[in-house]
C-alpha cells in the first residue's frame, strides 16, 4: 500500500510546536521586523518551523505581496545549446535581485506558445523574458503584453516590446577586418539564407570593411550555404573551384566552416597555410573541435540573455518604458584557422 501524500506544515503547526500565536508566527516568517516581539519568542519560532520543515505558500505571498519574484522565460527549444546559454545568463542576472526564472518550452507552435504564457501568467510571473533560438522578427501573442516583456535574439515586427539582439553587422566586420590583418585580399563569403537579420547584417560588414580597405565588391565571392555542413562544403567548393579562388573563407556559421573545411582539406590544400577560415557562432562542439581549432565570431547569448533580465527588472521598477532595440557586441575568439 502506497504511503498517503504528507500535509504540508501550516501555521498553526508551527504556532502549536513554539506555543505562541499564529499572528505571532506570521510576524516572524514574513519578516516584519518593525513589530516588537521578545527575541525569545522569534527563536521558538524560527526553531519550531526548521524543525517541521515548514514552507511559505508562494502563491498567498504573491498574493500578498502583488509580486512573486518569478519571471517567465519563453523559447522554442530549451535543450538547444544557444537556448542553454541565454537562460545561463538570465537566471544569473535574475539571482543578483533574488529573482528565479519559471521557464516553458514551446516547441515552435503558437498554440503552444499562447498556452505557455497564460501558464505563466497564472504563477502571476512579474515579467517575460521570450528568447528565440536564432534571430528573427516575432510576433506575441496579445497576453504577452500584460506583463513587461522583453524580447532576447529576436524583435518584435511592430516595435511593441524592447529586444536585445546581436550586433550582426559588426560581428560581419570583425571577421573580415581579421581576415584582411592577416593579409588577405581576396576573401570569398560563404552566408546564410538571404534576407534573415544575421545573412544581412553580416554581409553589410563584411561590404564595408571591403570597401574600406579599396578592394571591389566581387559577387562572384558570394555565395549561400543555407546554414548547414553539406551546404558549407558545396559552397565552399564553388568558390575555390573558381579560376581565382579566394585565400580566405568567411563562414557565416560554424556548421558552414566544418563542410567549408572538408572541401579545402579534399583538394589538397591546407588551414590556414593555403586557405584561411573564419566562422560564426562559436558553436564549441564544431569550433572547439575542428583541426586546426576554428577561429569564429562568438554569438553573445549569455551576455544577451542577462541583459535582457536586467531592462525587464528596470522595466518592472518603473525605470524605463523604451521598446526599442539594443544591439550586443559580437567578440572575435581566435583558435588556429587564420
Amino acid at each position: 500500500m502506497s504511503k498517503a501524500t504528507k500535509r504540508p506544515v501550516t501555521m498553526k503547526d508551527v504556532a502549536d510546536r513554539a506555543g505562541v500565536s499564529r499572528t505571532a508566527v506570521s510576524l516572524v516568517l514574513n519578516g516584519r521586523d518593525s513589530v516588537v516581539l521578545a527575541d525569545e519568542t522569534r527563536d521558538r519560532v524560527i526553531a519550531a518551523a526548521a524543525e517541521l520543515g515548514y514552507r511559505p505558500n508562494a502563491g498567498a505571498r504573491a498574493l500578498a505581496k502583488k509580486q512573486s519574484d518569478w519571471y517567465g522565460l519563453v523559447t522554442e527549444i530549451v535543450t538547444a545549446p544557444f537556448a542553454v546559454d541565454i537562460i545561463k545568463g538570465a537566471q544569473d542576472r535574475a539571482l543578483v535581485d533574488e529573482k528565479y526564472l519559471l521557464i516553458a518550452s514551446t516547441e515552435s507552435d503558437p498554440v503552444v506558445e499562447t498556452a505557455a504564457i497564460e501558464r505563466l501568467l497564472e504563477q502571476r510571473v512579474e515579467g517575460l523574458i521570450y528568447a528565440a533560438t536564432w534571430h528573427r522578427a516575432v510576433q506575441l501573442p496579445e497576453i504577452a503584453r500584460e506583463v513587461p516583456t522583453v524580447l532576447v535574439n529576436c524583435f518584435d515586427a511592430e516595435g511593441r516590446f524592447p529586444a536585445v539582439v546581436p550586433d550582426e553587422r559588426t560581428g560581419g566586420r570583425r571577421a573580415t577586418e581579421r581576415l584582411l590583418a592577416a593579409g588577405h585580399r581576396r576573401i570569398g563569403l560563404v552566408n546564410l539564407d538571404p534576407g534573415i537579420p544575421a545573412a544581412v547584417g553580416r554581409l553589410i560588414g563584411y561590404h564595408e570593411v571591403l570597401q574600406e580597405a579599396g578592394i571591389a565588391i566581387d559577387e562572384s565571392l558570394e555565395t549561400a550555404g543555407h546554414a548547414t555542413a553539406d551546404g558549407g562544403y558545396a559552397a565552399a567548393s564553388t568558390l575555390l573551384d573558381l579560376a581565382d579562388p579566394p585565400t580566405a573563407i568567411f563562414c557565416a556559421n560554424d556548421r558552414m566552416a566544418m563542410g567549408a573545411y572538408d572541401a579545402i582539406k579534399e583538394r589538397g590544400l591546407r588551414i590556414p597555410h593555403d586557405v584561411a577560415v573564419i566562422g560564426f557562432d562559436n558553436q564549441e562542439l564544431i569550433a572547439g573541435y575542428l583541426r586546426p581549432g576554428l577561429t569564429t565570431v562568438a554569438l553573445p547569448f549569455e551576455k544577451m540573455g542577462a541583459l535582457g533580465v536586467e531592462l525587464l527588472a528596470g522595466i518592472i521598477a518603473g525605470q524605463s518604458t523604451a521598446t526599442g532595440t539594443v544591439t550586443v557586441d559580437c567578440p572575435l575568439l581566435e583558435r588556429s584557422s587564420v
